[in-house]
């Protein structure tokens, strides 16, 4: 064993090595945005996988691992979950305790080539399966999902579109195993080599194949982003006014950000007045986000709220899913200590029940989104099922300005656009706002978190269907099929080792003597 083998034999050095290896990929998202590494991200954890010495420690690894991950990808949530975010990391990183067991029983010592070509299918259907659970919103959601990296890139959007960001996550791990097969295992190169040329061809073949959305006509839409100011009344105001420089701007509508009214119309008769005269003024409806306690029924909600000439126009979508200890506390009545460590929510905010496809005039359709719901696959495909032409998000980053939770955010939109065929607008109170087309190619310039201004843009609108649209999560589903049938194949085997030999009959002689023939 070399020396840094010997350094490794401690199990808290190996651990520590194990998490700073897992949080490699998160460099492959913004702010550092360094999308080609992530194919080669996952390289150095998987090679100290492989060397575990038993399966139980490639299980630590894969913990270990999947704890830095989730830290590292949610750092800039410490302000708001102090130490908790710890506590959130290792939860979460358990997820990956089984892959990295997977990881040794496939690529450790000097694996076959049937092995190994077996591993460039499962360990990506394992991180999937990964990837699935943590993406139910209790869980924290799909933050953070690996194929997101890619949201610059065009072939992958391409690919986003025939199989959603789930395709891309499962290329990139394929790509990463193979690659720290080449690194490692110089007698399992030709699978490996293989494996490349297989997603190489699959990539080519959706840029050759794959639909491109319909593009038709354009709609004007204005974003409003006032910047970070204290108080709600403020923050009224200069939105009003930003929203005022848009008259004569020939606009079809004017989005403001997550909170951009920060109480309930229904007892503001006033603010749902001023909002009317702008909308008059500027020749446009205009959708508002209200977080306040409702007057028509109990509870805090966060709300899309459509207002045109004559006030407000009826068409509402209360947000569905809400962030676990942002927007409410999972368990509140073992976990609301985690509001004397940080800010978590004081009081639980209210779930709307269904999406809403909103007509906004000018012929033209919305489906809103609050906030990090737009990291959801599925919320933008039901929306674009239900004839949205034009994807909106409203949020709000106000608590974490100088971190890169704002670009990370906001790239998320990008891969929504090119999975629905449906251009999105990623509207927010402080930036970064942006806008992309039914493509996910960037519509105009970002709006940083430095900006307090009014900007519009002159989105293209497509027609016709993607594949994810119309066949959905099928990557996910196609994983989850590889993973049970890996796993009712070990299992008929371990059968047939442990089965009992069947009992052969004594032989008989002529003269009908078991024991001394002839007698």
């Amino acid at each position: 064993m070399n020396t840094f083998g010997h350094w490794l034999a401690s199990p808290w050095r190996r651990s520590i090595v194990a998490a700073v290896a897992g949080a490699l990929p998160v460099l492959a998202f913004p702010a550092p945005s360094l999308w080609w590494f992530a194919y080669v991200a996952l390289v150095p954890w998987i090679a100290l996988i492989r060397s575990a010495p038993t399966a139980k420690r490639a299980a630590y690894d894969g913990w270990a691992g999947g704890f830095g991950f989730m830290v590292g990808m949610h750092h800039w949530l410490l302000p708001s979950l102090s130490v908790f975010i710890f506590v959130i990391g290792a939860l979460l990183g358990a997820l990956w305790a089984p892959w990295g067991a997977l990881v040794r029983h496939f690529l450790a010592g000097t694996p076959s080539r049937g092995r190994t070509a077996a591993a460039l299918a499962v360990l990506p259907s394992g991180w999937l399966g990964i990837e699935l659970v943590r993406s139910w919103q209790g869980l924290g959601g799909p933050w953070g999902v690996l194929g997101s990296s890619q949201w610059e890139v065009e072939p992958a959007l391409r690919l986003a579109s025939v199989g959603g960001v789930w395709l891309l996550s499962f290329l990139i791990v394929a790509v990463n195993a193979a690659a720290a097969v080449l690194v490692t295992v110089r007698e399992s190169r030709v699978p490996a080599v293989a494996g490349l040329v297989a997603t190489a061809a699959v990539t080519s073949a959706a840029w050759m194949w794959s639909p491109r959305p319909d593009t038709g006509g354009t709609t004007r839409i204005a974003v409003v982003q006032p910047g970070v100011i204290d108080g709600p009344d403020r923050r009224f105001a200069r939105e009003e006014q930003l929203t005022r420089d848009l008259a004569a701007q020939d606009v079809d509508l004017i989005v403001w950000g997550e909170s951009s009214v920060g109480f309930d119309l229904g007892d503001r008769p006033d603010l749902a007045k001023r909002i009317a005269a702008l909308s008059e003024e500027t020749g446009a409806d205009i959708l508002v986000n209200v977080d306040a306690r409702r007057s028509d029924k109990p509870g805090i909600y966060k709300s899309s709220v459509l207002v045109g000439p004559g006030g407000l126009t009826g068409d509402r979508y209360d947000k569905m899913r809400l962030v676990p200890f942002g927007e409410y506390i999972p368990a509140r009545s073992l976990l609301g200590w985690v509001t004397s460590v940080g800010k978590a929510a004081g009081e639980n905010r209210r779930n709307g029940s269904q999406q809403v496809v909103m007509n906004v005039g000018h012929g033209l359709k919305v489906g809103p989104m609050v906030c990090f719901e737009s990291a959801f696959p599925d919320m933008s495909r039901h929306l674009a099922e239900d004839g949205a032409q034009l994807l909106i998000a409203q949020s709000a980053t106000s608590s974490f300005q100088q971190s890169w939770a704002p670009e990370q955010h906001a790239s998320l939109a990008a891969l929504r656009a090119a999975e629905t065929g449906r251009p999105m607008v990623h509207s927010t109170l402080t930036g970064v706002s942006a806008v992309y087309d039914a493509s996910g190619q960037r519509v105009g310039r970002w709006i940083g978190t430095d900006s307090s201004t009014s900007r519009v843009y002159d989105v293209p609108l497509a027609t016709g269907t993607t594949p994810y649209v119309r066949f959905g999560d099928w990557p996910v589903h196609a994983a989850l099929l590889i993973l049970a049938a890996w796993c009712a194949g070990r299992l008929g085997r371990r059968f047939r080792r442990t089965a009992p030999e069947p009992r052969v009959p004594p032989v008989r002689t002529a003269h009908g003597s078991r024991a001394r023939p002839g007698r």
